[in-house]
């Protein structure tokens, strides 16, 4: 059987033109991404091994808090043991509780709040919840067993002057070398990004609120 005969009827292939090489596309891109390869390998060769980072999510956008959580997951994933410290908040039962709830003694988590304040109208007694929070925190912070702490709406305790923000600066200071500390909440003080190694802005494009007077839902914001 020659090797015509094995080609379909009507093809247009050509044993001799199908030559199996890259298209001069595919061979530039080949080429590119070659290129980019060693770059980033000679990057992350200089680069530290591992670092203890303060983050910042900040912004008026949605999805502060949504996406600390989504770094508490992956370090319990990772067996690492995680403490959630809620100011403001804890006027009701969060979701995410109940859902890390199943994590056992690897997750401590403290909704320490008792809602916003022109829920609570009573500035002295938020002074008073927003300093136990932030001393619970605190423990967690100096404890080297818990590799990541969240401090959910800090930043709204420390713009409204519930907290000193040369307090928490000195407590974040006291954290092991290698442990992880996330502060959520709009309106983050210039202090507190300055000092922060990683800083997130979530800026508000569309919010269903404000333009469809859509009340927050379950599985949305709570």
């Amino acid at each position: 059987m020659t090797l015509d005969s094995q080609l379909p009827i009507n093809s247009d292939v050509s044993p001799e033109l199908d030559t199996g090489a890259p298209s001069p596309e595919a061979d530039q891109h080949r080429k590119k991404m070659q290129r980019r390869k060693e770059v980033q390998d000679q990057r992350l060769a200089n680069m530290t091994s591992e670092k203890g980072l303060i983050m910042v999510h900040t912004g008026n956008g949605k999805g502060k808090t949504t996406a600390a959580l989504g770094m508490v997951l992956r370090s319990l994933g990772h067996g690492y043991k995680v403490a959630i410290v809620q100011f403001i908040k804890g006027a009701w039962e969060p979701a995410e509780k109940a859902a890390f709830e199943h994590w056992g003694d690897q997750l401590e988590f403290h909704a320490l709040g008792e809602g916003f304040t022109w829920e609570t109208q009573d500035r002295d007694r938020d002074i008073l919840k927003a300093t136990q929070a932030w001393e619970t925190a605190l423990a967690f912070i100096k404890d080297p067993d818990f590799k990541l702490v969240l401090l959910d709406e800090i930043n709204i305790a420390l713009k409204l002057g519930y907290l000193s923000i040369e307090a928490v600066i000195a407590g974040l200071s006291e954290k092991t070398e290698d442990s992880h500390v996330i502060l959520t909440g709009r309106g983050a003080l210039p202090a507190l990004i300055e000092r922060a190694d990683l800083v997130t802005e979530m800026t508000l494009v569309k919010h269903p609120f404000r333009e469809q007077g859509v009340k927050a839902q379950p599985g949305i914001e709570f």
